[in-house]
């Protein structure tokens, strides 16, 4: 604005220049107060971009420590002993036997004449099964009976001259040593008469062994001989084999850690392969008694009955043994520890505490073992344990799944 116009507005020149001087001052202080303003905003959001950084990384840090000692904890899962509520049931093999079992041999020599009875025949006691034709021995009875004839003769002989003897003894013709002599030769008379009846009677009895017959009722498993063969007495051969087919008999070799459970009179189960789904009852009949020192068992006689022929003898056959319950506690076979000091489990209390303990284990049933003694029945045990894992370490149980 120039000086006339100020003039003619009668507006002083000095006047207007403080006039910009004031604006000039107040446009300063609004700038001074923008800036404080704004610095201040930046104030703040620095103060709280540094607040925030050090919520989180106090957060981390919490994080980070809780997560380190959740991942310093050692989470174990535990079991405790159990009692065996049944007792546990034994397979072994075994074969199947005649309850009576013979080779039927001849006791006569000579040729088979005939047999009556083959394999898989059932007989009964006194069957005939074969004959055999004894030459030999007819010709040796029929000289015995003459021997005894003769023996007789001079037996009668005897007796006749010692009664003639007697009376001239009486007499006085004799004398008492002719008597007495007489007397002698009536007993050895005697006496060959004794001993030609015996061989008369081993003669004949042996004829009757031409005979050959059951001894007991059974099947015919086995002939050996045919018509015509030469029959040697007492020979290695048997003619016939004859075997009782029921009841019939199992022979089971038990181990020594289970033959004390084995007791006469208890019940047991025989299976074959061949026979699917069927089972057979039988009994302990007696056992030996003793332990082999060879193989550490105790032989085991069980008596089967057979009333239907299912079974036959030879037959390989499984027999299940079950076994009465032992009151020892059976713990995890995978709780146990294998140290230089023996062997021992873990064992964890309310604290998480951990105990090393040292058992005396019993038999061993595969995926349990028998515990004798060093545990009870409230000990919580470790399963699968660290080789790591010392007495006294802290630990934590892990929860069961639902």
């Amino acid at each position: 604005m120039t000086e006339q116009r100020h003039a003619a507005l009668a507006i002083h020149a000095i006047a207007a220049d403080e006039q910009g001087e004031h604006h000039e001052l107040l446009r300063r202080r609004q700038i001074v107060r923008r800036t404080r303003i704004a610095v201040l905003i930046v104030l703040v959001l620095l103060a709280i971009g540094a607040a925030r950084t050090v919520f989180v990384r106090m957060a981390n840090a919490r994080a980070l420590e809780a997560s380190s000692t959740e991942l310093a904890k050692q989470y174990v899962k535990t079991a405790l002993p159990q009692t065996a509520a049944a007792g546990q049931t034994l397979a072994l093999p075994g074969t199947l036997q005649g309850f009576v079992q013979a080779p039927i041999s001849a006791r006569a020599s000579g040729y088979l004449k005939r047999w009556t009875r083959d394999i898989g025949s059932q007989v009964q006691k006194g069957d005939l099964l074969a004959e055999i034709e004894t030459p030999e021995i007819d010709q040796q009875l029929s000289q015995a009976i003459a021997a005894r004839q003769q023996a007789a003769s001079s037996l009668e002989l005897a007796k006749s001259t010692v009664a003639r003897w007697e009376n001239l003894r009486k007499k006085d013709v004799v004398s008492q040593q002719d008597l007495d002599e007489r007397r002698s030769g009536l007993a050895q008379a005697t006496a060959n008469v004794a001993a030609a009846d015996a061989n008369v009677q081993r003669l004949r009895q042996t004829e009757g062994f031409k005979r050959i017959v059951a001894p007991f009722a059974g099947v015919i498993t086995r002939r050996n001989v045919d018509v015509g063969d030469l029959i040697d007495a007492g020979g290695s051969r048997p003619l016939f084999l004859l075997a009782q087919t029921d009841p019939l008999r199992v022979y089971i070799n038990v181990p020594q850690a289970y033959a004390q459970l084995v007791k006469t009179g208890q019940a047991v189960l025989v299976t074959q392969a061949e026979l699917r789904g069927q089972s057979f009852k039988g009994e302990v009949a007696r056992t030996s008694g003793a332990i082999d020192t060879a193989t550490r068992m105790m032989q085991v006689e069980v008596a089967l009955p057979n009333p239907e022929g299912l079974l036959l003898p030879g037959a390989y056959v499984q027999v299940s043994l079950p076994l009465a319950a032992s009151r020892a506690l059976s713990i995890p076979a995978n709780a146990l520890l294998f140290r230089a000091e023996g062997t021992r489990v873990a064992t964890v209390d309310a604290e998480g505490h951990v105990h090393l303990r040292t058992v005396n284990l019993g038999r061993n049933y595969g995926e349990t073992v028998e515990v004798l003694g060093g545990i009870t029945a409230s000990d919580r045990l470790i399963l699968n344990p660290p080789d790591s894992l010392a007495d006294g370490d802290v630990v934590a149980v892990a929860k069961e799944p639902a």
